[in-house]
């Protein structure tokens, strides 16, 4: 039998073939450090105001990823611009995972169509992370108004081409553009009128300046089960556990869909383990038991989907947005 002897290299060929191989390495090594999230505190930017929908929700996930994580997570409340100054901060950010953007409806569906002109690019300036929570829409009026239900409100506004007045939060917001889209579906005309904000256009409904309104959930869930404002319809798909005994739009206009939602957002160009690290790390803060409980108090829906789901989910928001901007004929400079 012929044997196979095994050539020895000498220790100088050992060298450079060890040399050789090191190249090789390097983007295994570059991966596996790329992933290392957070290395310091992270700015979690909110383009709008302390005590929003977004502001509320936002701070009970960081707070949890920052007691798993062992590092901070500080919620930047930069606003300004309907938005558009904090989205931009966040879009121009390192891209290394270290600043994020809490993306919702008006600054990442709305404002593309909505502006002229706008400081930063949706799609192109982004990486998608997760969707944290969607939650629904309410349409509301006053206990005082004869509206019961919202074939009521859908019946006199039939009856009364553009004499009934709906409140937004502002031109161009989700509360303005949701109506947009009950009202083309319903085949209604309503006068929109545009409120400084929600908590202003809420106390227009209830003292009966307007006859009806949309608003967030987590904003009015108090009121509704208070009696000081009555519930029509969630824009959701499917009825909330919340107010479980206010119907779904769906139950009137087949397939109606339009609800809230809380995406997080990286600067594009965030390599994909950071942001595959960061999804799971949020992801595990939503299965938390008792973060879950929190934001379902609020009204809200726990998500915690893939990035490739939420980017496939943000390209649809934005069709079904641009849609709505298109049928207001509102716009911005």
């Amino acid at each position: 039998m012929n044997s196979m002897k095994r050539k020895r290299l000498s220790p100088g060929r050992r060298a450079v073939t060890a040399l050789l191989a090191l190249p090789m390495m390097w983007p295994v090594l570059s991966h596996a450090q790329s992933a290392e999230w957070p290395t310091r505190a992270v700015t979690w930017v909110n383009p709008f105001a302390a005590g929003s929908a977004v502001d509320v929700v936002a701070r009970i996930v960081a707070a949890k990823v920052a007691a798993n994580t062992g590092q901070s997570m500080n919620i930047d409340n930069r606003t300004g611009a309907s938005g558009n100054i904090g989205t931009q901060f966040a879009a121009r950010a390192q891209a290394d995972g270290q600043t994020l953007l809490l993306g919702s409806p008006g600054t990442m569906a709305i404002n593309p169509y909505l502006f002229t002109k706008l400081p930063y690019d949706a799609v192109k300036d982004f990486a998608a992370v997760t969707q944290l929570v969607s939650f629904p829409q309410v349409v509301v009026t006053s206990p005082k108004q004869p509206f019961k239900t919202l074939p009521d409100l859908i019946a006199a506004a039939k009856a009364q081409p553009d004499k009934l007045n709906h409140a937004s939060s502002g031109p161009g917001t989700t509360s303005h553009l949701v109506m947009e889209l009950i009202k083309a579906d319903a085949g209604i005309t309503m006068t929109h009128v545009g409120y400084r904000g929600g908590a202003p256009a809420m106390q227009a409904v209830m003292a009966g300046e307007v006859q009806a309104g949309v608003e967030g959930l987590p904003s009015i869930v108090g009121r509704i089960k208070g009696g000081t404002i009555t519930a029509l319809a969630v824009t959701s798909l499917k009825r909330s556990p919340q107010v479980p005994d206010v119907p779904a739009l769906s139950e009137f206009i087949p397939d109606f869909d339009a609800t809230a939602w809380i995406v997080l957002m990286a600067p594009a160009g965030t390599p994909k383990a950071v942001v595959d690290r960061i999804q799971a790390e949020v992801k595990k803060a939503l299965d938390d038991p008792g973060v879950r409980s929190q934001l379902e108090a609020q009204g809200a829906t726990v998500v915690g989907s893939t990035p490739a789901d939420t980017t496939a989910f943000h390209r649809g928001e934005m069709a079904k947005f641009k849609r709505a901007v298109e049928i207001s004929g509102a716009k911005m400079d």
